[in-house]
């Protein structure tokens, strides 16, 4: 009831706003709103590599921001009610931009009647997808049929939906409802850097000049989704001190939580040699380059890593739970390019003999990497060119 009244009152600020600078015409503006920054920072380095001359603004989460507000050409605000300025600006350029790219399910689109001509695009944060979402969300159900409508209004304002891959085509067309016509099959921009070599090893050799110790050993990345009862605290199922006995000489370990998660982990001191916590490390593609195995749940990350085609575990302690509560996409399971564990000894019994099976990889791979190609973010701004010229 409460987060329904709160929600209300947001969604009212908005609308009273939003339908204000309406009034004001439409502009040559792309805006960019922001909770990750893979997809957002791949577009805008290209509108650079190409000297697109379009005003550029992204409306940013107060984690995002920092990662934003380094772009000189462009204007980044902080798209939050605590900073009223920001928050009032933002809804301004967002009732006059000509095109808007979203990442991620915002409530506010449920109160956005954008004028005739405006783009919204979803640039969906993930290029295939493990857990349910959107209406095949099994929370949906237990939701009043108010919170149903507002996601039904959020969905129908998308104009485009970013697509990867013909299954992932399928799975936007049952969680945002969206008819054939409304799919962009340009590939995820995410992904480009996966087939540029050279960005690769400098953003491996960044992190080398930040981090020497990454490259004394193999490196394993712990990269989790996150679950709805643990937002406001991490928890790690991963027995660590196991890991760290057995594979302390030959790796060590790095921990990658889920931006919606309250970052408060705490690694033991004993532990501090083994495993580090990088979650507050933005650029997860960057951690995806240096690290030799990847283990993790219902997360979206292995479709990107699969490009890398290196050893992937899935582990999944809590399947039962998590299928009953989040719902897991029908038939994925038949498709996995690694193993999956249910307890941290088979996490560990996999490590010791874990080596990349490359054949169920490609498949994996070319099924969910179907038109990321290596020029996404090219398909994306050429649409957009086409919307602003």
């Amino acid at each position: 009831m409460i987060r329904e009244i709160l929600v209300t009152f947001y969604l009212f600020v908005f609308s009273a706003v939003f339908n204000i600078c309406k009034l004001f015409p439409l502009q040559n503006k792309v805006t960019f709103v922001v909770s990750f920054s893979e997809n957002n920072k791949s577009i805008y380095k290209e509108m650079i590599r190409q000297d697109f001359s379009c005003r550029t603004l992204f409306l940013t989460t107060e984690k995002m921001y920092g990662v934003f507000s380094k772009f000189e050409k462009a204007t980044t605000l902080l798209f939050e009610m605590k900073k009223p300025l920001d928050f009032m600006r933002s809804i301004y350029h967002l009732a006059t931009s000509k095109v808007i790219l979203v990442d991620n399910y915002y409530g506010f689109l449920a109160k956005s009647e954008f004028k005739p001509g405006v783009d919204c695009i979803q640039l969906w944060h993930a290029n295939g997808a493990i857990k349910k979402f959107g209406l095949k969300d099994p929370s949906v159900e237990s939701r009043s049929s108010r919170a149903k409508g507002r996601f039904k209004a959020v969905y129908d304002r998308f104009t485009r939906v970013v697509v990867g891959s013909e299954a992932m085509a399928e799975i936007f067309r049952g969680a945002f409802g969206v008819t054939e016509d409304r799919l962009l099959r340009t590939g995820i921009p995410r992904t480009d850097v996966f087939f540029d070599q050279t960005a690769q090893l400098r953003a491996k050799s960044k992190l080398y000049k930040k981090f020497p110790f990454l490259k004394e050993k193999k490196v394993l990345l712990y990269a989790p989704t996150y679950r709805e009862n643990q937002l406001s605290s991490a928890e790690i199922k991963l027995n660590l001190k196991k890991l760290a006995l057995q594979f302390e000489d030959e790796y060590i370990l790095l921990l990658k939580l889920h931006p919606a998660v309250k970052n408060d982990l705490c690694i033991p001191a004993e532990l501090s040699h083994f495993a580090y916590d990088f979650s507050g490390w933005h650029q997860l593609n960057e951690l995806l380059f240096i690290s030799d195995m990847l283990i993790t749940d219902y997360s979206s990350v292995p479709f990107e890593y699969s490009l890398l085609n290196r050893p992937i575990i899935f582990f999944w302690y809590d399947l039962g739970q998590y299928e009953k509560e989040r719902g897991i996409w029908e038939n994925f399971m038949s498709l996995l390019p690694g193993p999956v564990a249910h307890t941290s000894e088979e996490v560990a019994a996999y490590i010791s003999r874990m080596k990349a099976d490359h054949e169920s990889t490609h498949l994996f791979s070319s099924k969910w990497n179907e038109y990321s190609k290596g020029e996404s973010s090219r398909n994306i701004l050429d649409y957009i060119r086409k919307k602003i010229d």
